[in-house]
């Protein structure tokens, strides 16, 4: 499953839940307060879910990454992040996927996988009301 808002990132797929996040703070919309939760949630799973390999070049294979099901607690800890989207009118959507790509990494928590299709053209960062 992915967490995933409406507009396309350099990836060339619909940016997750996660970058959706940095993208708001980076574009200074975020208020003190929810900039701190953010960070303690980023945090939170920074030190639990394992640090895929194909982000130490930057994901230059431009790898996507998806929760397997029996990630439900780490799924559920995303909560104040879906809260964050609906704030600041990010639309979103939770995707399931039997089969959503070419599976080139795997732990217990997540799948990392090259998507069967991608968006051509310009990436663009865009949180505006969807």
């Amino acid at each position: 499953m992915r967490y995933q808002v409406r507009y396309c990132g350099r990836l060339g797929v619909p940016v997750g839940i996660f970058a959706a996040c940095h993208h708001l703070r980076r574009q200074g919309r975020l208020t003190s307060a929810d900039d701190e939760l953010f960070t303690e949630v980023d945090d939170w799973f920074i030190a639990r879910l394992p640090y895929p390999p194909f982000y130490a070049d930057g994901n230059s294979i431009r790898a996507v990454p998806w929760f397997k099901p029996a990630a439900a607690e780490l799924i559920t800890a995303l909560a104040p992040l879906e809260a964050l989207l609906r704030r600041y009118s990010v639309a979103y959507d939770v995707v399931r996927s039997p089969d959503p790509g070419t599976i080139i990494y795997e732990d217990v928590f997540q799948i990392g996988v090259l998507p069967y299709a991608r968006v051509t053209g310009e990436p663009h960062e865009s949180v505006a009301a969807g």
